[in-house]
């Protein structure tokens, strides 16, 4: 049976989120990201009995989501122990293979973790069969134009001195394809939009620094294991500098966060209508005098 690619190492990734944790995480991103997720779930007009918190890193939506009285059981739900779990129930599940059982929860919500999953469209239907009819999917994940600079400073830095690029920055989804993802899964109502954030830094060595904090430095499967090279260090800095400073000499980075949201299927949602079944002529609706399409105008 074929099995989709690896493109993350996960093993790493759990591995560099808990040395972010124990030397202090920055966490500017996850918290302006639940902040905003607390904002989109206060807007929807019900209350959700059974929640669970899918791989965020951080206790920051959980907090966020106790605040806002919509919730009633709010379950985290993470390969490992993450801050603030002490507050909440918590299961031990990999975001590849959930363990919930079809239609046992009311809302799923995730910030910032799904970016790294191998099978994304895996993932999304297993959450869909885990909603209750009527239940809703609200998340958040690093999108496309996310971390731009750096790559593109990388590239040329790589170019110039070692003669070849290296995979050093995770590819990430664009919208239209996380849109036909929600499609695929099954969701119903599925809507995608995003959030573009630009972060300034002195230099883009204090940007590698936030996110080794973030443990969000590089886990693909095919990066190269070979230690990085001083020169071409030296040179990512030079063209970052040239091509992504501000007038004050500072330096644009670019997160694009894509927000997911998709409701499972329920007989109560609103339908597209059937062709056909309009019950009213679009030229009386219009007020306009209907010709057929042999018709020249004028006559």
């Amino acid at each position: 049976m074929p099995t989709n690619p690896a493109i993350f190492d996960r093993q790493l990734l759990r591995t560099r989120r808990a040395r972010a944790r124990a030397l202090g995480p920055a966490t500017f991103l996850i918290d302006r990201v639940a902040g905003e997720l607390g904002e989109r779930l206060s807007a929807v007009l019900r209350t959700f009995d059974v929640a669970v918190d899918l791989g965020t890193p951080t206790g920051a939506v959980r907090r966020v989501l106790a605040q806002t009285g919509k919730v009633g059981t709010l379950v985290a739900a993470a390969p490992e122990v993450t801050h603030g779990d002490e507050m909440f129930p918590r299961v031990a599940a990999d975001e590849e293979a959930l363990p919930f059982a079809d239609a046992s929860l009311n809302l799923v919500v995730s910030a910032l973790a799904l970016q790294f999953v191998n099978d994304l469209p895996g993932t999304l239907i297993q959450i869909r069969r885990a909603l209750k009819p009527d239940g809703l999917l609200l998340a958040a994940l690093i999108a496309g134009e996310s971390l731009t600079e750096l790559r593109e400073a990388f590239a040329q830095a790589e170019s110039e001195v070692e003669g070849g690029l290296s995979p050093r920055v995770a590819p990430f989804a664009d919208l239209r394809e996380l849109g036909a993802l929600m499609q695929r899964a099954g969701f119903a109502l599925p809507v995608v939009d995003s959030d573009r954030l630009t972060v300034r830094y002195d230099s883009p060595f204090t940007l590698m620094r936030d996110l080794r904090a973030m443990g969000a430095t590089n886990i693909l499967s095919e990066r190269r294991r070979a230690p990085l090279r001083r020169a071409t260090l030296l040179r990512m800095a030079e063209v970052y500098a040239a091509r992504f400073a501000d007038a004050d000499g500072r330096l644009r980075a670019t997160f694009e966060i894509a927000w997911l949201s998709g409701w499972a299927p329920h007989e109560s949602q609103q339908k597209p209508l059937k062709p056909g079944s309009a019950t009213q002529r679009l030229a009386d609706a219009l007020g306009a005098q209907e010709k057929s399409a042999g018709e020249k105008a004028g006559k």
